[in-house]
C-alpha cells in the first residue's frame, strides 16, 4: 500500500473480537474454580521418593505431570499452549 498516492487503508477486512468484562466478585464458587483451568498450569517443586522434581498442576489443582527439573516443566506447559505459573 503507498500512502503517498492517494490509497486509504481497508480496515474492513480486520475480525472483530469482541471483549468481555466481568466482576470476579460475582462468579460462583465452580465459575471461580474453573477460571483459567484450559489457560493456566502451575509448576511447584516437589520431592517424589526422596528426589527432587517439579510438579505441574491444572489452574483447579489437579495434578497432571511430574518434570526433572523446572525448565523441562515449562516448556512442557508451554508445549501444551498454556501459561506456566510458579508456586513457592
Amino acid at each position: 500500500m503507498n500512502m503517498d498516492s492517494g490509497d486509504q487503508p481497508d480496515f474492513t477486512t480486520a475480525p472483530v473480537q469482541e471483549v468481555v468484562a466481568f466482576d470476579v466478585r460475582h462468579l460462583s464458587e465452580q465459575q471461580l474454580a474453573a477460571l483459567g483451568v484450559s489457560h493456566i498450569a502451575y509448576v511447584k517443586p516437589v520431592m517424589v521418593n526422596g528426589v527432587q522434581g517439579f510438579a505441574i498442576h491444572a489452574a483447579d489443582g489437579t495434578p497432571m505431570a511430574v518434570a526433572g527439573n523446572r525448565d523441562v516443566a515449562v516448556a512442557a506447559v508451554m508445549q501444551h499452549e498454556m501459561l506456566p505459573l510458579s508456586v513457592h
